[in-house]
């Protein structure tokens, strides 16, 4: 066979390098194109490729809410501060004498009268001391009537001067004496008979007993601190709350305008229901320096016991009463960065913004002083799914409970 030529063998090699770059070409030039069509796609067919963006969006549902409409009315003019629950009086049960404890006559938690029995002390060395102080008194009355027999005798032999007058002065200092004697054993009597009462151990207050803090057969004395139990006066019982200084002459003012009771209401802190109503009892004759303050307390009737010793409450002074005032539920105020609004329904139903200011306020009604005129309707409940301009549609069934 023969050999290729020398010039086909250098046109093979002239050609083979050019052949082998072929792909790589290819492979760049598609790269290219894709990339150049993916720059260009927002110019070249936005029909195409942005019609689904282009749609018109849906029209948003009405939004379900409820309203109420703004009212002129009576408004109490109160003031709110936090209070304590405290008994109308406490007293610490102590024995008087010194003796051992026999039984206890109370139960734990119970409601005792004034004057009934709680705990009996031994009483017979008290009783003891009774009879004693009895004999001395018996003994002192009959030298007494001897004394006296003879001073009788003294003063007719005295007026016949058969005897001395310094003998019927001194029979009649005797008697004196024994006379004396005498009153002073009665007082001991009557003391020893006060020691016998007081191993009876009674409820000085009515009200209800606490823990009992000793046990039968404990030696008990009139110096022990801790004292039996304690009885507090839970009805009628007391809130002590404060308020700040700068309403002390508006409290005043009250007082001296009214000539009556002022009003106060003791309100759970965490359903805001009224628990009691009451009547404030103490101004109290100073201002507290150190925190600006002024203590008030309230007396309250609580025959069903909704009020409770340590209890926390909100106690409501009512000073007066603010005649044609414009009141909103108080769900309607609603909170922001700015201050206080509302959403008010135009005729069109759909839902604004307007800044209010708010005054007194209680669990029903607040008072609305700029931002709202009567008659206008505003959302009590289901702002949460609003926003200006949002159509909206009254929603069945009962707002729920919000706090003021």
């Amino acid at each position: 066979m023969e050999k290729p030529s020398a010039d086909c063998e250098a046109d093979a090699g002239a050609l083979k390098p050019a052949w082998r770059g072929r792909p790589v070409l290819a492979v760049g030039g598609a790269l290219f194109l894709v990339l150049l069509v993916l720059a260009l796609r927002p110019l070249l067919a936005p029909a195409a490729f942005g019609a689904a963006e282009q749609s018109p969006a849906k029209a948003s549902p009405a939004v379900p809410v409820h309203t109420a409409l703004v009212k002129r009315e009576t408004l109490p003019i109160a003031l709110t501060g936090i209070g304590t629950v405290r008994a109308a009086m406490s007293v610490t049960v102590r024995s008087r004498v010194d003796g051992q404890l026999e039984r206890v006559a109370f139960q734990e938690g119970q409601d005792v009268r004034a004057g009934q029995l709680l705990a009996q002390i031994d009483q017979r060395t008290f009783a003891a001391q009774v009879l004693q102080a009895e004999a001395q008194k018996a003994r002192d009355e009959a030298l007494l009537a001897n004394a006296q027999a003879d001073l009788k005798r003294y003063d007719e032999l005295v007026q016949k001067q058969l005897v001395p007058r310094q003998q019927f002065d001194a029979a009649q200092a005797q008697v004196r004496q024994l006379q004396a004697a005498v009153r002073s054993d009665e007082a001991a009597v009557h003391e020893t008979h006060v020691q016998l009462d007081f191993t009876r151990i009674t409820a000085p207050i009515s009200g209800r007993v606490g823990a009992r803090l000793i046990d039968p057969g404990n030696i008990v004395h009139a110096a022990d601190a801790g004292g039996l139990v304690v009885i507090n006066q839970i009805d009628p019982i007391a809130v002590q709350f404060s308020v700040p200084e700068s309403h002390f002459q508006a409290i005043n003012a009250a007082l001296n305008r009214k000539g009556a009771r002022l009003a106060v209401q003791a309100v759970d802190r965490d359903t805001h229901d009224v628990l009691a109503e009451g009547h404030l009892a103490l101004l109290n004759n100073q201002i507290d320096a150190s925190t600006g303050t002024v203590q008030l307390k309230a007396l309250f009737d609580n025959p069903q016991h909704r009020l409770w010793p340590g209890q926390s409450v909100d106690a409501r002074l009512v000073l007066g009463m603010r005649q044609d005032a414009l009141t909103i539920p108080p769900g309607a105020v609603q909170r922001s960065q700015s201050g206080l609004f509302t959403y008010v329904i135009d005729a069109q139903q759909k839902a604004t913004v307007r800044s209010i200011a708010v005054g007194d306020t209680d669990e029903t009604r607040a008072q609305v002083t700029r931002g709202l005129k009567e008659g206008e309707r505003v959302v009590i409940d289901g702002q949460y799914r609003l926003v200006p301009g949002a159509q909206i549609v009254e929603a069945s069934g009962k707002p729920a409970a919000k706090s003021p």
